[in-house]
């Protein structure tokens, strides 16, 4: 397979989107509120700009993010990091967070910042873009099947958090090696 090549790093050619600084992260954490509350789950976040600034900043990094800016001001991110495919034999990108503010959408943040993060896969070789929406957010769906993006419709996500988490942990634990 034939790589692409991509002249300049990828945030630089995109219009409105950058590599997200530290001093961001109060800005990212607020749109990551706002993001829980457009997907009714305000309750459930519990980072704070602290952890993000860690996990995003620290020495060694959980996570990326791309900003998209109208003037001066951050009106998106996109909150990523590596994953890797056993099939493919190379890392993907798994987009964790994609949010505009809804008055600068229709604007070309979110397609700026996909693009992006799209080059960005390109540009290392990886294999893959992907991300998660909720089965209710159509306008989001609808955005992503213009882009050419495939719904995975074999795969169901499962998830351990909370008390199961613990219990599933504690029976590692508990059982002699």
């Amino acid at each position: 397979m034939r790589r692409a090549r991509i002249r300049a790093p990828y945030a630089e050619r995109v219009p409105l989107v950058r590599q997200a600084r530290e001093s961001d992260v109060d800005r990212i954490h607020s749109l990551v509120l706002e993001l829980a509350a457009y997907e009714r789950s305000a309750d459930q976040v519990k980072a704070t700009p602290d952890q993000l600034r860690a996990a995003l900043f620290g020495a060694q990094p959980a996570a990326y993010a791309l900003v998209a800016e109208t003037g001066d001001e951050v009106v998106g991110f996109a909150l990523y990091f590596r994953n890797f495919s056993t099939w493919e034999g190379v890392h993907g990108i798994y987009l964790e967070d994609l949010y505009v503010k809804p008055e600068h959408r229709g604007a070309g943040h979110g397609k700026a910042l996909l693009r992006s993060l799209a080059a960005l896969a390109v540009e290392r070789g990886y294999a893959r873009l992907e991300w998660a929406v909720l089965n209710w957010n159509q306008p989001s769906i609808d955005f992503y099947r213009r882009l050419g993006a495939v719904p995975l419709d074999e795969w169901i996500v499962y998830r351990l958090s909370g008390d199961p988490l613990l219990q599933v942990a504690r029976q590692a634990l508990d059982t002699p090696a």
